[in-house]
């Protein structure tokens, strides 16, 4: 693709030429944006020098454990190290569904432990990278695997674009997208229903998952009547399936796994909304709570955004005195 290399630097060393494809299929198939090309390209040219005169695409399960044992050693932080790895997670990914390599050496690595860190909320760019990384596999995978990619992806998009609970999220029936709707109706505790609006990403990954769960389902000769299907399609997914799948994605977008919980992007996305100027009244028809007191556990982040207003903007914060008083006194 002209230009890209200008945009974010070409990848150098044995194999470059297969890194430089993997960053070509960023840019078209995902729109991948400069700064995430850059970090791809900077993560795989260090690895790159690491391994030399091994080629990128002849790497094998020790040299990567080496790898990230000498990121320790230079003293990087766990989380550091773990976007290392995804990086190289995400290239051997694409080597093997391109047929460049018959296997994944990264499978058998171990992400670095993250330890326990102070409780904290999922930020904006964790989520950011738990739905890059979700998008990139649906770009990369193939088949089955390319299938349980765009399931994934339409699950966090639509957890997050809504801030549904998990059990009304696994529970839609497949009629709610069959509407064509950017507002889904849902169906929440004590079957009270509400309307619930996607964002434009949520709806269109719905609307790419559904061929291929229609595609999954034919190829098992079954039908089932719900958005998410279970192992067995007479039931949906359950919850502890999707936890699962969320703790699996946070290790290779290198996010905390201790906070990567479902619960957790509904508790995002009111967090997220409150901080860029929402309502607390529209988040709580949004969240469905009956009760606005439920809703005001996220005030937190109002608390937050007021402190800051004051310190930045009262005469008192900014400069000691109101300035009519210190005129009068002089």
């Amino acid at each position: 693709m002209a230009g890209t290399g200008s945009r974010r630097g070409r990848v150098r060393g044995a194999g470059s030429h297969l890194a430089d494809a993997f960053l070509e299929m960023l840019v078209a198939e995902r729109g991948a944006a400069a700064n995430t090309l850059t970090a791809y390209a900077h993560d795989l040219n260090e690895f790159a020098e690491f391994i030399a005169p091994t080629g990128l695409d002849e790497a094998d399960a020790g040299q990567i454990k080496a790898y990230l044992a000498s990121l320790a050693a230079r003293d990087l932080s766990p989380r550091t190290q773990a976007r290392r790895l995804s990086a190289l997670k995400q290239f051997h990914r694409f080597l093997l569904g391109e047929g460049h390599r018959a296997d994944d050496p990264t499978q058998a690595v171990d992400a670095p432990r993250l330890g326990r860190p102070l409780p904290r909320d999922l930020s904006m760019e964790d989520v950011s990278r738990l739905l890059e990384t979700a998008r990139l596999a649906t770009a990369i995978e193939d088949g089955p695997r390319r299938g349980k990619a765009l399931r994934l992806l339409a699950l966090v998009e639509v957890l997050y674009a809504s801030g549904m609970r998990v059990s009304e999220l696994v529970s839609l029936p497949l009629s709610v997208a069959r509407a064509n709707d950017r507002v889904l109706l849902v169906r929440g505790k004590g079957g009270k229903e509400r309307l619930v609006p996607l964002t434009p990403a949520a709806f269109d990954a719905i609307q790419d998952w559904l061929p291929a769960r229609a595609l999954a389902l034919s190829a098992r000769r079954q039908e089932s009547r719900w958005l998410f299907p279970g192992t067995d399609p007479e039931h949906h997914m359950t919850r502890q399936r999707l936890g699962q799948m969320l703790k699996d994605l946070a290790v290779e977008a290198g996010v905390d796994v201790t906070i990567v919980k479902p619960h957790a992007l509904r508790h995002a996305f009111a967090t997220h909304l409150l901080a860029n100027g929402a309502d607390l009244r529209s988040v709580q028809q949004m969240l469905g709570h009956s009760d606005i007191s439920t809703t005001q556990i996220y005030t937190h982040v109002l608390n937050e955004r007021m402190a800051q207003l004051v310190e930045q903007h009262h005469p008192l914060a900014v400069g000691g005195a109101p300035r009519s008083r210190r005129r009068r006194d002089s």
